[in-house]
């Protein structure tokens, strides 16, 4: 009986630990489906095991479309979606717990992307404030000196920043591009280029994602 308790006393210790040092893979397959309402866990389960075994097999969604991951490392995936929407998991130590930040893009023509931060504690999520995680960056950072010397032309021409996010798990750097040419103009967008910066760069310190000078 002893014996009995004593292996069970490990097993959920084992379980316990797992939990919290699991890589992002783990997250993804534990996730609530309310933050992948197109992905149930099973079909989740699935692409882990395709992509581990080297199969380009997709999974089929809740759209009746496909879905397949396209990029695994320990803390970084990144997830086709749909043909026109993509998903990015990042597994980021923040202090003692670990907080996935889940980048979804769409093409709206040009790619636009948001990012939302959750508490990971296994397959319990708790969505996080975003503005403690991560300042979305404003006129302040994306003009570049001589736009600054232009702010009112440029938002008298640019209803809104188009910008896709794109983590780097080499460099650990996310990287935000200006994708404005996408949307605007040719000819109004060549007016206007050099007072924007073409991308914004961010690093990870430890509690959120910060701009790199």
């Amino acid at each position: 009986m002893r014996k009995i308790a004593l292996h069970i006393i490990m097993v959920l210790a084992a379980i316990s630990c797992y939990a919290q040092t699991g890589d992002v893979a783990d997250a993804f397959a534990n996730a609530p489906k309310s933050v992948f309402p197109l992905l149930d866990s099973n079909t989740r389960l699935d692409m882990i095991d395709y992509f581990r075994n080297g199969l380009a097999t997709p999974s089929q969604n809740a759209l009746e479309g496909k879905s397949q991951i396209t990029e695994l490392t320990p803390e970084y995936m990144n997830v086709k979606m749909t043909d026109s929407s993509t998903a990015q998991l990042i597994l980021l130590k923040d202090g003692r717990q670990y907080v996935v930040a889940l980048i979804n893009t769409v093409a709206a023509p040009g790619l636009d992307s948001n990012m939302k931060f959750y508490l990971y504690e296994d397959e319990t999520w708790s969505q996080l404030d975003s503005k403690y995680k991560f300042s979305k960056p404003g006129w302040k950072e994306w003009l570049t000196p001589e736009g600054k010397a232009h702010q009112d032309e440029v938002e008298m021409q640019v209803p809104f920043m188009l910008v896709s996010y794109k983590y780097d798990p080499a460099s650990k750097n996310l990287v935000l591009t200006n994708n404005l040419s996408k949307f605007l103009d040719k000819e109004l967008y060549e007016s206007i280029s050099s007072y924007l910066m073409p991308q914004l760069v961010y690093a990870w310190n430890g509690t959120k994602f910060v701009l790199k000078k």
